[in-house]
């Protein structure tokens, strides 16, 4: 609640005023030329982000005509290069509204990156990088892991360590030991012009791994091509790893092969069937490797003829069933999760399943699996039809959990009539608070969206006192006192949310921690 400073004793008002003064002498501390070094710093920075982004941009456009002429070679890779661009552009604009906030955080509302008047200012920078009110550099680094790992995972590992480098959110070297995160060591108690220096190097470093993830990417499109320079035999199995039962197929061939001649295939030393065309085919009896060699014979064109061998090996195995959450590592309770199960050279629809501790029901192509009790593992086995008969082919168990806590928030519309959530810390009008029924609360975090039902909340009204007037609802809705109360406040009046219980589909009931802040 803001204060009225006509009430102030006058031992405040000296507190307020010392406290100003030394945050003017810390300012002073932070010489004018250093200020000015990071301004000259964070110029060529931009200059140097803005010929990455050119040369990032016409890399790409050579990606693009080699995919239109490629689509079917080069459309896995050029896919991942599309993601990696839409990726770093995100991360590019993330980084561009923290510089914004931080510099009208400090030169107010009108302030512009590019033209920062309170460039010394260090609690700017503290705010919004490191307050849990808005959390950016928690954000950032998040945002930054995010970013690395998908990046990472598209190009081989030697590429990968290289990206890496550039998006390594690791604490520098010789910080202060206390310090233990990397924001902090990055933002605190820096002027407004080393931050928006370091947020421009890092924007530098985004481009930087979105080039080299690019570049990887069209070397990938020709890395798996094979070229020789000479005669060689090669057996090309259908699947290498074959279940008892099943049949091995491969196929036998010869590189660079004269389509005006048949070589002659030898198993061993038994000449194979040349109606089959190189095409070798067993059903496997025993586990294990096996073992396969032989040699193709070519006549050469002086009569004689050359004998190219070749040998290759296969693994049978007993039937296995794949498992996996295609949601999460783990299972909550009372609501649906997706789940892939699979077994390898069995059709879906020979494939049967079960699940403990719930249920667990075809979805389409998938499966969905609800558990019920918390805390009590919810164990899948799977089944499947080979020849006729079936035979369990695999177990796996899932922990399952609790449903997070969700966030509370209005629904409210803005001024087109939109339907909007409001979850506080920015201002409504009067008008938008009186038309909302009550309280809500959901996980809509992007992985889970699940609704919960509120059962009481209440709020706290601060009068011109200072003292804490509260209102219980024993519902969602608002009560009729708090409406009243409601309904007198002023504008620029602040109150809060708190004490919200709410039931989940798990029917666990819970009371949600935190308080919303609603400024009129």
């Amino acid at each position: 609640m803001s204060a009225n400073n006509n009430r102030l004793s006058p031992r405040q008002k000296m507190i307020n005023l010392m406290y100003i003064v030394f945050l003017a002498m810390v300012a002073l501390n932070v010489s004018s030329d250093v200020l000015s070094g990071f301004k000259h710093v964070e110029d060529a920075l931009c200059a140097s982000n803005q010929g990455a982004q050119a040369r990032n941009s016409k890399l790409f456009d050579e990606f693009t005509s080699a995919y239109e002429k490629n689509k079917e070679k080069a459309g896995i890779w050029y896919r991942r290069a599309q993601d990696t661009r839409q990726r770093a552009a995100e991360m590019y604009a993330l980084i561009d509204s923290l510089k914004l906030a931080i510099v009208q955080m400090a030169d107010g509302e009108d302030g512009n990156p590019n033209d920062i008047s309170n460039r010394e200012n260090l609690e700017a920078v503290n705010q919004i990088m490191l307050r849990p009110k808005y959390g950016g550099g928690v954000r950032l680094r998040r945002a930054l892991e995010e970013y690395r790992q998908t990046l990472v995972s598209y190009v081989p590992s030697a590429d990968g360590h290289v990206i890496a480098n550039y998006l390594s959110t690791d604490i520098p070297e010789g910080t202060n030991p206390v310090i233990t995160d990397w924001e902090t060591a990055m933002f605190e108690n820096i002027p407004v012009a080393a931050a928006v220096t370091i947020l421009a190097k890092i924007q530098g470093d985004v481009l930087n791994a979105e080039g080299e993830t690019i570049s990887s990417l069209m070397q990938s499109v020709d890395r798996g091509d094979v070229r020789v320079n000479q005669l060689s035999a090669f057996v090309i199995p259908n699947s290498r790893n074959v279940m008892r039962g099943q049949r091995y197929e491969a196929q036998i061939v010869m590189a660079a092969v004269d389509t005006t001649q048949t070589p002659q295939i030898y198993i061993g030393d038994q000449l194979y069937d040349a109606e089959k065309n190189g095409f070798y085919s067993v059903v496997t009896t025993r586990e294990g490797i096996q073992n396969i060699s032989g040699h193709l014979e070519v006549a050469k064109p002086d009569g004689t003829s050359e004998q190219l061998p070749f040998e290759t090996s296969y693994f049978v195995s007993e039937p296995v069933a794949t498992v996996s959450n295609t949601m999460m590592n783990v299972m909550y309770a009372g609501i649906d999760n997706p789940v892939s199960i699979s077994v390898p050279g069995v059709a879906a629809s020979q494939i049967s399943a079960t699940m403990s501790n719930g249920t667990l029901t075809r979805s389409g192509n998938g499966w969905v699996a609800k558990p019920k009790e918390v805390d009590k593992d919810a164990v899948i086995s799977v089944s499947a039809n080979q020849g006729g008969r079936t035979a369990q082919v695999s177990q796996m168990a899932f922990r399952v959990r609790r449903l997070p806590d969700p966030t509370p928030y209005m629904i409210i519309k803005d001024a087109q009539g939109n339907t909007k959530h409001y979850r506080g810390g920015t201002k409504i009008s009067k008008k938008q608070l009186l038309e909302s029924s009550g309280i809500f609360a959901a996980i809509d975090d992007g992985l889970l969206n699940v609704e919960f039902q509120v059962k009481s909340f209440r709020i706290i009204i601060f009068d011109s006192m200072g003292n804490a007037i509260p209102e219980d609802s024993k519902s969602g809705n608002w009560s009729d006192r708090q409406k009243t109360v409601l309904n007198r406040l002023s504008t620029g009046k602040t109150f809060f949310i708190t004490g919200v219980h709410a039931v989940g589909p798990d029917g666990i009931e819970r009371e949600l921690s935190g308080a919303m802040q609603v400024t009129l």
